[in-house]
């Protein structure tokens, strides 16, 4: 693991299970992400499990991946979690099945608690640019939206903490996991 990599406040939960960014997926992409210094960034090299057309990785991916790595920066800059609204990518090439790239995101100026703008670019390993994405995110408070969200009371009450001071180690609650 490189020693940079930033912690995202949903490690504090038991097994979580983002496609995006958890470890715990084993079908996911497992995007990890590191300081930028326009936002953060997250490297990735996709296996033929996420293969379109023979060789290329499948377009929706490259959407998906913007949107983890703008909405973890949203969550990490803003401390604040945030539903999707609306996204538009633009596909310049196609990625490349076990090829090296980077995607890199970036907060737009302004905004506000009830929108947030971000913009992410997926880099080749030479650094062309294979695709961008633009989108606007809704902040949400968990416990307003726990109902639509599978976690107990505990888990909010973790997560709403880590959300607000994420560098703070979770402590240990009484069955070993992170309280």
């Amino acid at each position: 693991m490189d020693p940079d990599t930033i912690a995202v406040p949903w490690s504090v939960i038991d097994d979580y299970r983002c496609f995006g960014c958890s470890p715990h997926n084993p079908g996911g992409l497992r995007l990890s992400f590191t300081p930028h210094p326009d936002g953060i960034q997250a490297r990735f090299r996709l296996s033929r499990a996420f293969e379109s057309y023979p060789g290329v990785v499948h377009g929706g991916l490259t959407g998906v991946i913007c949107d983890e790595v703008m909405g973890n920066l949203i969550v990490l800059r803003r401390k604040r979690a945030a539903f999707t609204v609306s996204q538009r990518t633009r596909f310049v090439t196609p990625l490349l099945i076990e090829h090296d790239y980077v995607c890199v995101a970036t907060l737009s100026e302004g905004g506000s608690d009830t929108l947030i703008a971000a913009s992410a670019e997926i880099l080749d390993a030479e650094g062309a640019l294979c695709a961008n994405s633009s989108a606007t995110y809704q902040p949400f408070d968990l416990r307003a939206v726990r109902d639509r969200l599978t976690l107990d009371d505990d888990e909010v009450e973790r997560l709403s903490r880590a959300l607000l001071d994420p560098a703070t180690p979770a402590t240990p609650s009484a069955n070993g996991a992170p309280s």
